[in-house]
């Protein structure tokens, strides 16, 4: 897959994009705006750089809005220390960090009464850090686990049940390889039930459908008539989900 980084004007603001040449996108330009504030556009390898700049100006009014938005999330959102007192989600909930140090203890974490009870060694963040992503991937494994079955009787196009993968990625909340393996991100645990069904019925649509067509929107559609109120709520969140 080639990558070219272009750019464009929308009033004064310089907004670059990095376009990639993908066999998925085979009829049409797909632009994704990522929390990170980065412009991704798959484009089919025949069209040309005009053209596919003119798609994205095309987009530019949304393509703005959408990076005004994650930039304003990113302004409010306070780095994260590890430290007690600190608010952390689990599915769309947030939960009150209690860490203690006990050097007798092995490194664990427990959902207890509204709080994340964090046991750790030493008073190092960092110690606190992988506790925390140890623990969300082992949940995330069992949840995502069970909501793709529970949704699975609504993908009738889906023969037999897709392997399911658990991987940390930068921004993504999940894909769908050609062979049709899912992968998803384990930081997804920490958004709603209804947002998870979400990223998984999309990439389930992505095995009847790779590109964002006509027909995937279709497929979206009968199985969640909601989907673009969720993904705006799971879009909402993106912030404070990858901090």
């Amino acid at each position: 897959m080639n990558v070219a980084i272009q750019g464009f004007y929308y009033g004064d603001e310089w907004i670059p994009f990095s376009r990639r040449d993908s066999k998925k996108a085979a009829h049409k330009v797909t632009i994704k705006v990522k929390p990170d504030c980065t412009v991704y556009v798959a484009a089919p390898t025949s069209a040309s750089d005009k053209e596919v700049l003119a798609a994205v100006r095309k987009r530019g009014r949304w393509i703005y809005e959408q990076l005004r938005d994650f930039k304003a999330q990113q302004a409010h959102i306070t780095p994260r220390k590890y430290v007690s007192g600190e608010s952390h989600y689990y599915l769309g909930k947030q939960y009150l960090l209690k860490v203690t140090v006990d050097a007798a203890v092995p490194r664990s974490v427990k959902l207890l009464r509204g709080q994340l009870l964090v046991s750790v060694r030493a008073q190092e963040p960092g110690r606190v850090r992988l506790a925390l992503e140890e623990w969300y991937k082992a949940r995330a494994k069992e949840v995502f686990h069970k909501r793709l079955d529970a949704v699975l009787e609504q993908a009738l196009w889906v023969a037999e049940r897709p392997p399911l993968r658990v991987l940390t990625m930068q921004t993504q909340w999940g894909s769908c390889s050609p062979n049709g393996r899912i992968t998803l991100n384990p930081l997804l645990v920490k958004a709603p039930r209804d947002c998870i069904d979400y990223v998984i019925l999309h990439e389930l649509c992505h095995i009847a459908e790779h590109n964002h067509s006509d027909r995937f929107y279709r497929l979206m559609g009968q199985v969640m008539p909601n989907w673009e109120k969720v993904k705006h709520r799971l879009d909402g969140m993106a912030g404070k989900v990858f901090s």
